[in-house]
């Protein structure tokens, strides 16, 4: 059989078509141009649907349903949106408004956790029953999979992990709040600690990677003039990686799941990040036992993890 799975992104709509297999067989992909009306994005999605079906040589008459990934408060037993400040979306119907344009039965969760479960089915959680997923990117996100069913509290509200407080008082973050996770370890957080890091030591190597223009830092950027020897890029990924690990530490001391991945942009720096973040995370957890506790890996199955996960949501009706 075949599904398709749509990862509705603030930058991109990826469609996909699953097979049984957890394989991808073909992919679609449009800007998502926001600001816009969700009519006009829903029209996009239901077109890149179409394209990746053609692409894999299918009709829409070969797929059993439509999943999809969305940003935001996601009420996966409605099919909506209620709210994603990103994408504009309020009580969105985006289930129904999805079924109306393909005449396919769609289900909806929050990316994150759709992602989560991608990585449970076919990657880094795969056979395992007890396991967190964490995505780090413009934001933080993270899903929680436990006795192998997502975690999604009441009102579906639940495992926005990247808005636990690490530092009360903290940094402002754009939920409302100060001091939240996201605010810390995110991408956008480290650009932001380069940023403040540069502006103090004008002898840095950091300038000379972007030019001497501030605006062309990158998430790469002080782990970059770390490998340089520079001691202020150092010090920011230091620091950074630890921010990580707080979070990390308190979502492990909470769930004490088989498995955490980390997944984004961020991993492609593989033992730079993952080896000072486990040995943080060692020393800041509770009951450590060496011979049985949670697993710290990168996630296996990178952008395709929300469009697997999506793909295969009717699963989980």
């Amino acid at each position: 059989m075949y599904y398709i799975g749509i990862d509705l992104g603030g930058t991109n709509i990826v469609a996909g078509v699953v097979d049984d297999n957890y394989k991808i067989i073909a992919k679609a992909r449009v800007k998502t141009n926001l600001p816009r009306p969700a009519e006009e994005i829903v029209d996009d999605m239901a077109l890149v649907a179409k394209q990746a079906t053609e692409e894999a040589g299918l009709k829409l008459s070969d797929i059993e349903w439509v999943g999809v990934g969305s940003p935001g408060l996601v009420n996966k037993y409605k099919g909506t949106v209620e709210y994603s400040c990103n994408l504009g979306f309020n009580n969105t119907d985006l289930a129904g408004m999805i079924k109306e344009r393909l005449g396919i039965d769609c289900y909806v969760e929050n990316d994150a956790n759709a992602a989560a479960y991608g990585e449970m089915l076919a990657g880094a959680g795969k056979g395992k029953s007890s396991f967190v997923a964490i995505t780090i990117g413009t934001g933080v996100g993270g899903g929680v999979i436990m006795d192998g069913k997502m975690l999604n509290g009441y009102n579906c509200a639940g495992g926005e992990l990247g808005h636990i407080v690490i530092n009360v008082d903290g940094e402002p973050c754009g939920c409302g709040r100060n001091g939240c996770w996201e605010a810390y370890a995110s991408a956008t957080a480290c650009i932001r600690q380069t940023k403040r890091a540069m502006a103090e030591h004008k002898d840095s190597k950091m300038w000379e990677l972007v030019g001497g223009n501030i605006d062309e830092v990158s998430g790469r950027t002080a782990w970059d003039a770390m490998r340089m020897g520079d001691k202020y890029g150092k010090e920011v990924v230091d620091r950074y990686v630890y921010y990580i690990a707080v979070g990390v530490a308190n979502i492990i001391n909470i769930i004490r799941p088989e498995v955490l991945c980390i997944g984004g942009g961020i991993c492609n720096e593989k033992e730079y990040l993952m080896k000072p973040l486990r040995e943080h995370v060692e020393n800041e957890t509770y009951g450590t036992d060496k011979n049985n506790y949670t697993k710290v890996v990168v996630a296996e199955l990178g952008g395709d993890a929300g469009l697997i996960g999506a793909a295969l949501l009717g699963n989980l009706k």
